[in-house]
């Protein structure tokens, strides 16, 4: 029995029925394919390789001689874009399942006792599975930041950022990380004024520092404000925008 079904769960039972065990994989949300596939890697690096064509079309394709004209975003159709590529892919792992024979329950696992699984589903009924091994693979979830207020509109972590229905007048990005950075990227692209707040004094905290310094100068050079050294004490909504309250440099 394997909870989750990220790429830590679904590998674990394509290659486990691959090897000849009898496997159940469950999972809570109504695709397969984790964080990673539905909410994270795969749509963000979708609409970066969408805002980058419409950034290129913009501002590169003239030092080539191709005149385009007017060049305008339809958000929509891009969003759409991007659903239809997590939703090729997570369609694509339940056909594995159904191939490799992986029998797929959609709820929530909870380990009740040595070997048994229960399984709620949406409706509030349960179904009570048993093995003799149990994988847990439940992946993990935004951490709250003290002082910050998330109303999953005006002020939400990466998941919303991922689906804006109109593109931000401006977006305060707290953290330079990875996820941070790659959002930051897609919506100054797509014509958001973005500004990057980041407590430590350098961005992509883990990375080589050289690497660090060379991507802060191609953001800046993309137009991404950063303020370095800042800690940001309080974000919330006011009315009909944000206000992000942050000390140090």
């Amino acid at each position: 029995i394997i909870i989750g079904g990220g790429p830590g769960g679904y590998v674990a039972a394509i290659r486990a029925a691959q090897l000849g065990l009898k496997v159940a994989c469950i999972e809570k949300e109504s695709a397969l394919g984790g964080t990673c596939l539905r909410v994270g890697c795969i749509p963000s690096k979708a609409l970066l390789e969408a805002s980058h064509h419409y950034y290129t079309a913009q501002n590169k394709l003239s030092d080539f001689g191709i005149m385009t004209g007017g060049v305008t975003l339809d958000l929509e159709v891009m969003m759409r874009h991007k659903d239809t590529t997590v939703s090729t892919l997570t369609k694509g792992i339940a056909g594995l399942f159904r191939k490799n024979k992986v029998s797929h329950y959609q709820g929530l696992g909870t380990i009740v006792a040595a070997g048994k699984v229960a399984v709620t589903d949406a409706s509030g009924s349960q179904t009570v599975l048993e093995a003799k091994n149990i994988l847990i693979a439940t992946g993990s979830r935004s951490a709250p930041l003290r002082g910050v207020e998330e109303d999953g509109d005006f002020v939400g972590s990466s998941t919303e950022a991922l689906s804006y229905p109109d593109v931000p007048k401006h977006l305060v990005v707290i953290g330079a990380g990875v996820i941070g950075l790659e959002l930051g990227s897609v919506w100054a692209r797509l014509g958001a004024k973005v500004t990057v707040l980041e407590y430590l004094d350098r961005i992509l905290p883990g990375m080589d520092s050289e690497i660090a310094q060379e991507a802060l100068r191609i953001f800046k050079k993309q137009g991404i404000k950063f303020q370095l050294g800042s800690k940001v004490t309080s974000a919330r909504k006011d009315g009909d925008h944000c206000v992000v309250e942050c000390e140090g440099k």
